[in-house]
């Protein structure tokens, strides 16, 4: 099973395919998903600092330049497929927030189109 490691918070390992935010969330780092994880409020954004996918859905690709955001993916568009590294921008504890927002689902939504 791939590692993930979390910056400031833990190590574990993930069942290969897992969604990205559900990882980190299953973890237990409070990392925000405000819109549900459809790609529509970019709370759940990550640095990666190790393993990157290449990929990217086009509703990542979209709101990431709507939003001018460089540098930064959407963990509720990524699949963990290997070994990853990333560090949470926005966490439910530090913005205050009474929630994290939603329960994802467990398939990338809305159904993924890879660019």
């Amino acid at each position: 099973m791939p590692k993930l490691e979390i910056v400031g918070h833990t190590t574990v390992e993930v069942a290969e395919g897992t969604r990205l935010v559900k990882a980190i969330e299953g973890a237990g780092v409070d990392i925000g998903h405000r819109c549900g994880g459809y790609a529509g409020c970019t709370t759940c954004r990550v640095e990666f600092q190790a393993g990157e996918p290449e990929r990217m859905t086009r509703a990542e690709k979209e709101k990431l330049k709507q939003k001018e955001l460089a540098g930064v993916r959407l963990s509720c568009q990524i699949l963990v497929d290997g070994d990853m590294t990333v560090k949470p921008l926005l966490l439910t504890s530090e913005q205050g927030w009474p929630d994290s927002g939603p329960p994802p689902e467990d398939e990338i939504t809305p159904d993924p189109e890879w660019v």
